[in-house]
């Protein structure tokens, strides 16, 4: 068999779908963020970056940056190896007492990503717990759908955000199953929210385990940050939480959030947190950081809906086709991935403007869409050049015909 030959054909097959993905090379600007600069066609320009989901610009917050200055210069580069192996870093420690109090649990515990947070966590307690089913929400990350598939435990998907299929599917579960429900608060690609209490209530009546996914709600809603369950009071009906330090609070890594026993129990178990380097003592200290400030502060939060709003609210008086929600996700759909991905294309050749395309599997197949993500270091006329370029895109395409 000619490898390369099979993975250029399959190559070509994503091209021809208009799905091929492009990675553009970025060097971001501490200190002047949305702004980039792009090396592209041999050339090197300053563009805005529309996409980020550094969703408050902490990743350049000083408070941050200096943490990871100080945690370098006396801890040095790396973790050194796993937990188990090489110690826990003293930062680990604070950062996970840190996010155990903001989610209002006993402990927590840290892995190197959200991807590996929902995976690893999933598969442990499906793979482990006695006859367990998990009832898996339709529209689940694919962290979670592949932490749920690696545990090779029966599961039974209920149709997006609808308590009442939920119930119905437990109903018919064994007596003697363990079961799991396990779903987010915010989908990141439409940007709608899970009736949290709905789905605690058909939980609690079946005697199911709740697992949330908080990842795109992490230090943008609530009181303290802690996400929608935060906003809503709901953080003590779930059994376990699970978050991200590298979207909102703006550095890297994963996390969950529960009893003392539980977070022990996967601590223990999991081959993805006991045979994996730990995270560097330096993003521990800057995200550290970000969660005390995020805990605090409502500055970013308020900002950072406002901005959101503005953008909404000026896409739609321009006719552009946003799709509704009530949150800080603008998708704006398009409806053919090829024409999203030129759109793509367009933006950035012509206005220095990035904002990747989402296609298939990302989203189903006719939903393709750019994702706008405002911040609230996106001003005004920033955003009147978006919609400029928009409309001239829109037009070079004929995208309006086709979305």
């Amino acid at each position: 068999m000619n490898f390369d030959l099979f993975f250029e054909n399959k190559l070509d097959q994503l091209k021809n779908e208009g799905r091929y993905r492009v990675f553009a090379d970025l060097e971001r600007q501490a200190g002047n963020f949305p702004k980039a600069y792009v090396h592209r066609n041999g050339e090197v320009k300053e563009i805005t970056v529309w996409c980020s989901n550094d969703y408050l610009g902490m990743g350049q917050n000083p408070k941050v940056l200096e943490a990871m200055r100080s945690a370098l210069d006396e801890h040095g580069a790396g973790a050194g190896g796993t937990r188990n192996i090489s110690g826990t870093n003293h930062y680990h420690v604070l950062l996970e007492q840190e996010l155990a109090a903001l989610h209002g649990k006993e402990a927590a515990l840290l892995f190197t990503s959200g991807y590996v947070s929902n995976m690893a966590t999933l598969s442990t307690l499906a793979a482990n717990m006695p006859n367990a089913i998990v009832f898996s929400d339709s529209d689940n990350h694919a962290s979670m759908i592949e932490g749920i598939r690696h545990s090779r435990a029966e599961k039974r998907i209920f149709k997006h955000n609808d308590p009442e299929d939920l119930a119905r599917l437990l109903a018919q579960a064994p007596a003697n199953s363990t079961k799991i429900v396990a779903f987010e608060s915010v989908y990141s690609m439409d940007g709608d929210v899970a009736p949290i209490a709905e789905l605690c209530d058909v939980a609690d009546k079946f005697g199911a385990m709740t697992y949330i996914d908080e990842v795109h709600a992490v230090g943008l809603y609530g009181p303290n940050g802690g996400g929608i369950t935060d906003r809503e009071g709901l953080s003590d009906r779930l059994t376990l939480i699970e978050g991200t330090l590298a979207k909102a609070f703006g550095v890297m890594g994963g996390y969950i959030a529960g009893s003392r026993a539980l977070i022990d129990f996967v601590r223990s178990y999991s081959s993805g947190f006991i045979f994996t380097t730990a995270l560097s003592p330096v993003l521990a200290a800057g995200a550290l950081a970000s969660v005390r400030h995020l805990r605090n502060s409502q500055e970013e939060r308020v900002a950072h809906q406002a901005a959101a709003r503005k953008l909404k609210t000026k896409l739609k008086a321009a006719g552009f086709p946003v799709m509704e929600n009530d949150t800080h996700i603008v998708p704006l759909m398009v409806g053919n991935p090829t024409c999203c991905f030129y759109a793509s294309e367009h933006l950035m050749d012509k206005y220095g403007i990035y904002v990747q395309p989402i296609n298939y599997p990302t989203v189903p197949r006719g939903t393709e869409r750019l994702r706008l993500t405002p911040t609230p270091y996106h001003t005004e006329a920033d955003m009147d050049f978006l919609l400029d370029a928009l409309d001239d895109t829109w037009n070079q395409c004929g995208i309006r015909a086709i979305a």
